[in-house]
């Protein structure tokens, strides 16, 4: 990552990691963003004001800097403004929402689905479709991407998503859509000029009839097209393919056994990659233990942050940018 990044930490849970161009817009604002500095050897932290201590006043304060930042012009990420909130969460449950185009500057952990759409063709054999997204939209426009995805916002579930998206982005019906298939989840961390991204995408399948063409209701696709697997699997890596959904497709032709480990000299690598464990960022916890075992859970919550950041994380990053998957 570039430059050092520091625990978010709200109400005692580390929720995500702020770079150091963030921090200093933060510092301007102390009665809301609390950045302590490294004392008795724990970790120097990025810290909400532990003042507020519901999730409304939480999400209030926060979003009325954002939206400050956002009229100053301050982060580009924020000219994705949506209207549209993530929840906030740590192990015991929401602890305030954030418009989803912030959440990259506070390297929040972002959850969504996607859902591979694919025919067995009888003579093509497996294709999969895929989307062109709209050159309007706010991020990634133009870029080919999986038939639907869409980010998890406050207020639903993760199979209630997936339904409402393929309705919106595919007009997929009923009963078709009845058919959708869980297939476990992918998890990679990808880092671009608008901030940090720690993303985990629920995936589902779905096997479609040879007949059915996916139509667009929502007006943020272009075009869809259908291609036999092996090459979607050269389109994944062209630089007009959406970077954050290339795992997605090349899990869905591992599972099919488009890529094996007779054709990929790094299949346990790639493997890996496509699961990096993003639970092992979020280590920082403020205790009320004594002070040698609390500056013992922080040095170790420190090291082990610095040997994921050093490694996992940027091997999955560079496999992703780069295309070496």
């Amino acid at each position: 990552m570039k430059g050092d990044c520091r625990p978010f930490v709200v109400d005692g849970h580390q929720v995500g990691l702020v770079s150091q161009n963030v921090i200093e817009q933060l510092l301007k604002y102390p009665e809301v963003f609390h950045v302590r500095a490294p004392e008795h050897g724990k970790q120097n932290i990025v810290e909400l004001n532990p003042a507020f201590r519901d999730y409304n006043t939480r999400s209030e304060q926060v979003e009325r800097i954002l939206r400050e930042f956002r009229e100053q012009g301050m982060f580009v990420a924020l000219k994705g403004w949506r209207d549209e909130c993530y929840d906030v969460k740590s192990s015991t449950g929401s602890l305030l929402k954030m418009d989803r185009s912030a959440t990259c500057l506070f390297g929040v952990r972002n959850y969504g689905v996607e859902i591979n759409g694919y025919v067995r063709h009888p003579t093509k054999g497996l294709c999969i479709w895929l989307q062109q997204r709209s050159d309007t939209k706010q991020t990634w426009p133009g870029k080919w991407d999986n038939m639907v995805s869409g980010g998890l916002a406050v207020g639903f579930g993760v199979l209630e998503t997936a339904i409402k998206e393929a309705a919106e982005e595919a007009s997929i019906p009923g009963h078709l859509i009845k058919n959708l298939v869980s297939a476990g989840c992918v998890s990679f961390f990808f880092e671009s000029e608008r901030g940090l991204f720690p993303n985990t995408e629920f995936v589902y399948d779905l096997e479609l009839p040879e007949d059915f063409v996916p139509d667009n209701s929502d007006g943020e696709v272009q075009n869809f097209q259908l291609l036999p697997a092996h090459e979607c699997l050269e389109r994944v890596f062209m630089p007009d393919f959406k970077t954050t959904s290339c795992p997605v497709v090349i899990d869905f032709l591992i599972r099919h056994g488009i890529i094996t480990p007779e054709n990929e000299s790094n299949f346990t690598q790639v493997i890996e990659l496509l699961h990096v464990p993003l639970q092992s960022l979020y280590t920082y916890r403020t205790t009320t233990t004594t002070p040698n075992d609390g500056e013992a859970n922080a040095t170790a919550a420190t090291t082990n942050q610095r040997d994921l950041s050093s490694s996992s994380i940027n091997n999955a990053k560079n496999s992703i940018e780069n295309g070496k998957l």
